[in-house]
């Protein structure tokens, strides 16, 4: 039997993103001359398409089916991602320098959002196949071992962070990949040397692109010698709009902020958006609900018995733990703005179904668990 408390949970987020998309979507409606229902009806059409996914692949084997999903999606998306940058301008339209979202008519997808599914789907099996068989070894034949995942997290590092320019999204599957090495076996010598060169890399990745240094320069003037804050534009409106909801906010469709003061406040910003009008008590509320999907999803890693599910589940929790924090931080002014959707909540046809097909999968491999031990 699946995991019913996941799935609901799942489902709460979801059901509440599909109705923020509609409140706070208003400005943008009106400003393009959009129908009333244009972003409502494209994420429901998301959701429902997500929610069909999480039931199918619930009902999978997941030992017949998880290797061959994980490797259609890895090998597809990553052959999608070599050719973006190819593609016509009618296909992968250039914003801000980015080649980011495929064009299919009305569709747009974000291709690195299943992407980074596949990535920790065949990063699993091939760790449990690679490492684990291997036990202690010396640190020189652990670097020969690990340099075939490294060179694949170079390429995605270059196809997402470089072409498509989105460093953020670049840092959640590295420090996904890194904590996944630790679980395998990897000696603390070896993880030093990795976030060494992680570090380094970031810094490079930073230095190399002047809209980094200037979203990083706009960070640190946000305080000034006392410590209070100074914010620049779009933080400043966020950290307010959290403030003008209050504990128990302006009420649903009421928000002041949403109407051209913060840009993309139905994606990046929606936390904003919804502490403006739903109140703090909200995002307690979503936040609570973000960690126990985390923590259902890790207690099913403690439980499964096949290690590569284990990986994989671990991995997929990593992924909305840290999409989810440095989403948080960012709108917060605790950390530069990342521009990383938050799971389950943003405005965004991919994100919705990728993080859904995630949790399907999850929930593929919780039957394989017991209902006494869950």
């Amino acid at each position: 039997m699946i995991d019913k408390p996941l799935f609901a949970a799942t489902m709460i987020l979801l059901i509440l993103g599909l109705i923020m998309s509609y409140s706070l979507s208003s400005y943008a409606v009106v400003n393009y001359g959009y129908n009333n229902m244009h972003f409502f009806i494209r994420q429901f059409i998301a959701v429902i398409i997500g929610m069909t996914l999480m039931i199918i692949l619930s009902k999978l084997d997941p030992d017949k089916w998880f290797k061959r999903i994980g490797m259609m999606l890895f090998v597809s998306f990553l052959i999608i991602l070599l050719l973006m940058p190819l593609l016509p301008e009618s296909l992968v339209k250039t914003i801000g320098g980015a080649k980011r979202w495929i064009n299919l008519g009305p569709v747009s997808i974000t291709p690195v959002e299943f992407y980074k599914i596949g990535f920790i789907m065949f990063i699993s099996w091939s760790l449990v196949r690679t490492r684990l068989p291997r036990g202690k070894m010396r640190l020189k034949s652990e670097i020969k071992l690990f340099i075939p995942y490294i060179f694949v997290l170079i390429v995605s590092t270059v196809l997402i962070a470089v072409f498509q320019k989105d460093l953020g999204q670049t840092m959640v599957l590295s420090l996904t990949l890194i904590i996944l090495f630790l679980l395998v076996g990897s000696s603390f010598r070896f993880f030093s040397i990795l976030a060494g060169l992680s570090l380094v890399a970031l810094a490079i990745l930073i230095i190399t692109h002047p809209h980094r240094i200037k979203r990083i320069q706009e960070w640190f003037i946000s305080f000034n010698d006392e410590g209070n804050r100074l914010e620049t534009y779009q933080i400043s409106n966020s950290i307010d709009a959290i403030k003008n909801g209050g504990f128990f906010g302006q009420g649903l469709g009421n928000g002041q902020y949403k109407l051209g003061h913060l840009s993309e406040v139905n994606t990046d910003f929606i936390l904003a958006g919804i502490a403006e009008e739903l109140g703090f008590l909200s995002i307690i509320f979503i936040t609570l609900l973000m960690f126990f999907i985390i923590f259902r999803i890790f207690k099913i890693a403690g439980k499964v018995e096949n290690p590569i599910y284990y990986l994989f589940c671990v991995g997929a929790a990593l992924l909305i733990t840290f999409s989810f924090i440095i989403n948080s931080f960012g709108i917060s002014g605790i950390t530069p703005i990342k521009g990383i959707a938050v799971p389950f909540l943003s405005y965004g046809g991919s994100q919705v179904i990728a993080s859904a097909l995630s949790i399907g999968i999850v929930l593929m491999i919780s039957k394989k668990i017991t209902r006494n031990e869950v």
